[in-house]
């Protein structure tokens, strides 16, 4: 990236996110100038962070009102950028009634919103799109298909349907589409970030985020009796946002990039958080039987064949070519602890 490239402002879509929060924070504090997208510019509750580091980092970040179903609506905001970050899509898991409406449409036609106004923007060179894991796998058996039960980018979810999954579907059509759009032209190039299930510390102080409700459950003594046999790729909200702004940063970068730290059981986590915290927290010691969890799981909306295809299925993910950008990873406890740290601050335990 030429130092002209490298002086226009930076798109970051959904920029109160999660990850994206903390893209926008490492990037001002690399002095790059950030236009950033949100719903409403009034909410302070949701973007009361990304207020406070327009007045730590004065003239440097701007926001814009934007809606993935909104054709323009990002048009005001990537005008004159080099770079589009974009991160903006939902991510539920459960209480899905309509996958349709709530997962495909923002996923699939925010991409395709997002990137049709990259096309008519010539001043942007690059894009780096938040994908997921589950465009690779949908579900731990997948891992049947792979050497050693190890996946890499070369995957893609083939299992993952409206029906089964449907979040990892939403994910599988957005980045299919992302690469569809891109390869149709040839002046922009496409970076996308993989990450697995995304833990740590927030910068903002909503609770309705995913990650935030995974943890409260595993320390609420909902589940002190035990936990199912599930296994989760786990990555850390700050490697994942490195992740992005070192994809940006390095010219060389191309293609997938798989981010995740390591595998672990829901077990595996439960006695990492009671090593950190001792008993201050009712974690679980035990796991459940899968035979009762076939007869809890669809009482707790999951579906018979989400069990067989992840109970006890344990799996690996290679994340070499993320170490060749440069990205180390934080240690799983130490994501963890200050996951629920930080937590405890904002009160919301």
């Amino acid at each position: 990236m030429n130092s002209k490239e490298n002086s226009l402002p930076i798109l970051v879509t959904g920029a109160s996110g999660y990850v994206a929060s903390w893209i926008v924070k490492y990037l001002l504090e690399e002095g790059y100038k950030v236009h950033g997208t949100v719903r409403s510019v009034k909410s302070e509750d949701k973007i009361g962070h990304l207020l406070e580091f327009q007045k730590s980092f004065p003239n440097k970040l701007e926001l814009f009102e934007a809606d993935l179903l909104e054709n323009g609506s990002f048009q005001k905001a990537m005008k004159g950028c080099g770079t589009v970050i974009h991160t903006a899509s939902p991510f539920v898991v459960t209480g899905i009634k309509d996958a349709q409406k709530e997962l495909i449409d923002p996923a699939l036609k925010g991409t395709r919103n997002v990137l049709e106004t990259v096309n008519s923007t010539n001043t942007v060179k690059k894009v780096v799109l938040t994908s997921s894991v589950a465009a690779i796998t949908g579900d731990g058996a997948d891992a049947e298909q792979s050497k050693n039960r190890t996946l890499d980018e070369t995957f893609w979810n083939n299992t993952s349907s409206l029906d089964h999954q449907p979040y990892s579907y939403s994910k599988l059509l957005a980045e299919n589409e992302a690469w569809k759009i891109q390869n149709d032209q040839d002046r922009w190039n496409l970076v996308t970030i993989n990450p697995s299930f995304i833990l740590g510390p927030s910068l903002s102080n909503r609770m309705d985020g995913t990650s935030v409700q995974f943890v409260r459950r595993l320390i609420s003594g909902e589940l002190r009796f035990g936990v199912p046999k599930l296994y989760f790729g786990i990555v850390d909200v700050r490697d994942v946002a490195k992740a992005h702004l070192l994809a940006f940063q390095n010219s060389q970068a191309a293609g997938r990039y798989l981010t995740s730290c390591e595998t672990k059981s829901m077990l595996e986590l439960s006695q990492l958080i009671s090593k950190s915290f001792g008993k201050t927290y009712p974690t679980a010691n035990s796991e459940l039987p899968n035979f009762l969890m076939y007869g809890l799981g669809p009482l707790l909306g999951l579906t018979w064949k989400f069990l067989e295809r992840n109970l006890g299925q344990t799996y690996f993910m290679d994340h070499t070519k993320s170490l060749g950008l440069g990205l180390t990873y934080h240690d799983i406890a130490m994501t963890l602890k200050d996951h629920i740290e930080q937590m405890q601050i904002a009160k919301l335990i």
